[in-house]
């Protein structure tokens, strides 16, 4: 398939267009345009999570490794940035810089008290 790929830099304001090319195993009548397009859409929502995990909070450099560990930190970072994106951050590291900063903001924001 042919996926054109449509974006505004944000910088300049300069409208982009890309052309990808992908192949599925499934046959037309199983994925339609519009399914295929959905899948194509889902799967680079859980790539742009694994960037903003990496690159926010430097999953791949993290050290632990063994038993449930990675999918207990992986878990509670996606809570993080769940929470910050519901208060309305659209810049994930700013927010993290924000709450580090501010321990009593991020419990503020999870009704706890310090």
């Amino acid at each position: 398939m042919e996926i054109k790929r449509r974006r505004t830099n944000r910088k300049t304001g300069k409208a982009e267009t890309k052309t990808v090319y992908a192949v599925t195993s499934l046959p037309p009548e199983r994925a339609s345009p519009a399914q295929l397009a959905e899948l194509v859409q889902n799967h680079w929502s859980v790539e742009a999570l694994h960037h903003v995990r990496d690159v926010t909070f430097g999953e791949d450099a993290s050290r632990g490794r063994t038993s449930t560990a990675p999918g207990a930190m992986a878990t509670l970072r996606n809570l993080a940035i769940g929470l910050m994106r519901q208060a309305g951050w659209t810049n994930i590291a700013a927010a993290a810089d924000h709450y580090r900063s501010r321990p009593h903001h991020a419990t503020a924001m999870l009704r706890l008290t310090a």
